[in-house]
């Protein structure tokens, strides 16, 4: 088994598959998880969202980077399971945490929601493609959208290339769900993955998608008023430090022109068995946590939309122990404010710390 990252798209499928650890255990009628989140929304507010991570089919691509797929299945679920899990999830949460916020004393403007406030909006996330009829069974639509209805927006992620009239039908599905309850009409976003706008690296990621298709099916979601969330890898293989900040402010700058509303900052991680192999020929190697955070000040300061840190697991990111935990304080109260706040100076680590 060579190390050699291959060419063509059919021998690069096969060095991913090659390099995978075992998926974890996943169960067809329970998500693999869900939490409770805080986000900035577009008004302003500071939302509360619950988030499900849906066990279904694994995305058909094999991207360089992906880790989603070890919580996936290898069949596609049966009829009915899809809303089941997110009954599951929603009766464990929290009661009084889901569904629309009913009084105007419960919804503070540019506030903190408390522990007790209402999610305002909900997001699907199914390690793939919520329009990949093998994932996600076009006929539980209605049952889905039966189950959200009360959310003020549904945020599902989707490959360019699946980007389409399910879009659409799934829409209309929400809008019947509606019905006559509250007037406001739930908001469909579809969240993509640009990854870089870097088109050789994007090529070798093997996503099997060019700018092009990422900016028509952009301009698909716009042209139908759906709003579009692009995630935006961190230093992805292939890139050196300098360049993968270089790299993700210009995969922002074309985010927004795509017409994205939010975007996430997602620093690219080890583990997936396929960048370990990258790593150990110096191909790969995790981004600091400086670039992060240079990332997301450059993307905040444009004041083109909302722009986010993904902060899951970040220490491993990080060098140094005594400013840890300022730093990741600062990328949080950036995230929700949606302000450049000065850098954490840590004497320790030195210039790793301080603005530059």
């Amino acid at each position: 088994m060579t190390d050699l990252y291959p060419e063509t798209a059919a021998e690069r499928d096969r060095w991913v598959l090659d390099r995978r650890p075992e998926r974890n255990p996943v169960d067809p009628c329970k998500p693999f998880a869900f939490l409770m989140e805080e986000e900035r929304a577009e008004t302003g507010d500071i939302v509360r969202v619950a988030t499900i991570f849906l066990a279904n089919r694994e995305c058909p691509w094999r991207c360089l980077m992906c880790d989603l797929w070890k919580n996936t299945l290898t069949g596609t679920v049966p009829a009915g399971a899809v809303p089941a899990q997110i009954d599951y999830a929603l009766n464990r949460l929290s009661m009084d945490q889901v569904g629309p916020a009913r009084c105007a004393d419960r919804t503070p403007r540019r506030g903190v929601p408390t522990a007790r406030m209402p999610a305002r909006q909900i997001k699907l996330y199914n390690s793939g493609s919520f329009f990949d009829p093998r994932a996600i069974p076009p006929d539980d639509y209605p049952a889905i959208a039966e189950r959200v209805r009360n959310f003020e927006r549904v945020i599902v992620e989707c490959h360019p290339a699946l980007v389409g009239e399910s879009v659409l039908k799934f829409r209309e599905f929400l809008r019947a769900a509606r019905g006559l309850r509250p007037a406001a009409t739930t908001t469909l976003e579809v969240a993509m993955g640009l990854e870089t706008a870097h088109p050789e690296v994007l090529a070798k990621l093997n996503k099997r998608m060019t700018l092009d298709q990422f900016r028509r099916a952009a301009g698909f979601l716009r042209e139908h008023d759906v709003a579009l969330r692009a995630f935006v890898l961190v230093k992805p293989p292939f890139l050196d430090e300098a360049e993968a900040l270089e790299w993700a402010k210009r995969s922002v700058d074309f985010a927004f022109d795509c017409g994205a509303t939010v975007i996430p900052l997602i620093p690219t991680r080890p583990g997936n068995g396929a960048l370990d192999a990258l790593a150990a020929r110096g191909e790969f190697s995790p981004p600091k946590l400086a670039t992060l955070e240079a990332a997301l000040e450059y993307g905040i300061g444009l004041k083109r939309g909302r722009v986010f840190a993904d902060l899951w697991d970040l220490e491993q990111f990080s060098n140094c122990r005594e400013c840890f935990e300022l730093r990741r304080a600062r990328l949080h109260k950036m995230n929700l404010e949606q302000v450049v706040t000065p850098r954490v100076v840590c004497d320790r680590c030195g210039t790793n710390a301080r603005k530059h």
